[in-house]
């Protein structure tokens, strides 16, 4: 009997919480924090071209997101998590992906739905389906669709005030929906020509919100997360890919085809959304097949949808196939694959 006691005792419990699973001295905080600093300069740049209400958004999103997950897990009598800044990861990524001149208590009460109802409500940090940025973007486009399509043009100096001489002006995918076509983007860049064109959108004084501006920056931070591995190269690279491919067979110009991938928040949800653990598949071949999806998805919409933009839905859409893609692929955890030796027989690796 003492000695069935003390094997008893010497059985560890059994942990049983939601994924990401990783053996790994990496911590979610350590991811978020790479993720801060990644956005660090998108938000930087954001500021420095949209002035004052931008960093006001920002620090109002990332307030209202830490204060509402740990009022609702304080209610729910659940450990307050906000150390762990994934709170503060998803409000700084919907403050980057809203107009910059967006009312403050829109942007409050986006930040509390994305929060609440899109990942507490699923059971907090790793149990969510969607991603919680997106979900209050949602919100936002669905509650207030005028004022989350009112762009303002990029202005300087910093903290320049936007209450009285703000100047409002179409998205260039707007632009391009309405019938402007390259020329009529580029009138509105003050750029002469098409090269001009693109690289003004490449390096972002332009009209849009503040995490979609500069793709510079956006790949400059991808290339940051891919060497720290904070994330996997393989979605944003679909994903990025597989939006050219559609918009060349659509358009049947590469010209065209370049414009969409530097325009709207397609390169920027290629590297910060389709990325999260989360939501997004934990094999290699799902990741793949998240990116594709996303892509094709995000393209089909641009072209005969009644909105000019579709990143926001084709990674929505691909959340909710997420968990049969980790079914249908899955992964055999502790198992290790044989490998064939220099002498032609098989060994364990």
């Amino acid at each position: 009997m003492a000695d069935q006691k003390t094997s008893n005792r010497s059985v560890p419990p059994i942990l049983l919480q939601s994924s990401p699973h990783m053996a790994s001295p990496v911590n979610s905080t350590m991811m978020m924090a790479m993720m801060l600093i990644a956005l660090a300069p998108v938000s930087i740049f954001g500021v420095i071209v949209f002035g004052l209400p931008a960093l006001l958004n920002i620090v109002v999103a990332v307030v209202s997101a830490i204060a509402a997950e740990s009022l609702f897990r304080l209610i729910i009598k659940q450990p307050i998590r906000a150390k762990d800044l994934s709170a503060g990861v998803t409000g700084l990524l919907l403050a980057l992906i809203i107009p910059p001149g967006t009312p403050l208590w829109m942007t409050a009460l986006g930040a509390v739905f994305g929060i609440v109802v899109g990942k507490e409500f699923f059971g907090g940090l790793g149990a969510n389906v969607f991603n919680p940025a997106l979900i209050g973007r949602a919100f936002m486009v669905t509650s207030f669709p005028a004022a989350l399509t009112a762009w303002v043009q990029p202005k300087l100096p910093l903290f320049s005030s936007f209450a009285a001489d703000a100047v409002s002006g179409a998205s260039p995918l707007g632009i391009i929906q309405a019938g402007g076509g390259i020329d009529g983007v580029g009138a509105s860049l003050a750029a002469d020509g098409y090269w001009p064109t693109i690289k003004t959108l490449f390096f972002g004084f332009r009209a849009g919100s503040m995490g979609e501006t500069s793709i510079f920056l956006i790949l400059a931070a991808c290339f940051f997360l891919i060497v720290t591995k904070t994330i996997d190269w393989r979605t944003p690279a679909c994903m990025i890919g597989a939006a050219f491919i559609c918009a060349l067979a659509f358009w049947q110009d590469p010209s065209v085809a370049l414009f969409h991938v530097l325009t709207g928040g397609l390169v920027f949800g290629a590297v910060f959304m389709v990325t999260d653990y989360v939501t997004a598949p934990v094999t290699g071949k799902g990741k793949v097949i998240f990116g594709l999806g996303a892509g094709i998805i995000t393209m089909l919409i641009r072209k005969w949808g009644i909105y000019p933009e579709g990143v926001m839905f084709s990674i929505l859409i691909m959340n909710a196939v997420t968990p049969f893609l980790n079914k249908l692929l899955s992964r055999k955890y502790g198992y290790v694959k044989k490998k064939k030796s220099t002498d032609g027989k098989e060994a364990a690796k």
